[in-house]
């Protein structure tokens, strides 16, 4: 059985979505599965075409250049470059939401509805 994803991506040092972040989705083996950009409200919503197989995945978001785009001083190298999320799809299936809250310096994900 195959499932849907999502994911919505949260700019918490600014209090906004954050529009303009890369995002790759991986199969277990590294493979790029997806490759596309959040909208103005942080959304992938491409994703959500896709028919995802059980096992395991990750979605990487590009944060660094999201930030450097919005003006922030990062160090050199960036705290975060990239967040990789690796997660997991039953054999169930069913829809996955893969929320990320990031800022410069940290990020919090979950599953969500």
């Amino acid at each position: 059985m195959s499932a849907t994803l999502s994911t919505h991506v949260l700019d918490t040092a600014h209090g906004r979505p954050a529009g303009g972040i890369a995002v790759t989705l991986l199969d277990g083996g590294g493979v790029a599965m997806f490759e596309g950009v959040t909208d103005a409200d942080g959304r992938c919503p491409a994703l959500a075409a896709l028919r995802l197989p059980p096992g395991r995945h990750a979605l990487r978001f590009a944060v660094a250049d999201y930030f450097h785009g919005q003006g922030v001083a990062l160090a050199d190298p960036p705290f975060l470059d990239r967040v990789t999320v690796d997660f997991g799809i039953a054999r169930d299936g069913g829809h996955y939401h893969v929320p990320l809250l990031v800022s410069p310096y940290g990020y919090s994900t979950y599953r969500g509805s």
